[in-house]
């Protein structure tokens, strides 16, 4: 299992994935905006989404777990 995290605290301004989505290393995931600037959170490796754990227009803090994967080993 892997956590993708927030980068900064922020407003979800998309979600690009859902689960059993598979993703890749670098792939962005989640759309935050901060100070209305749009920040791409991307996945730092790749595997399946097992669980998306925010909603878009919900607020999240810097480090808050965005979504989990499933790591392919």
């Amino acid at each position: 299992m892997a956590e993708v995290t927030a980068s900064m605290a922020g407003t979800v301004l998309s979600v690009l994935v859902a689960p059993g989505d598979r993703v890749e290393a670098g792939q962005d995931v989640v759309i935050l905006e901060s100070m209305k600037m749009e920040v791409p959170v991307q996945a730092e490796q790749g595997g399946i989404v097992s669980e998306v754990k925010v909603e878009e227009g919900s607020f999240v803090g810097d480090g808050e777990v965005l979504l989990v994967l499933s790591v392919e080993s």
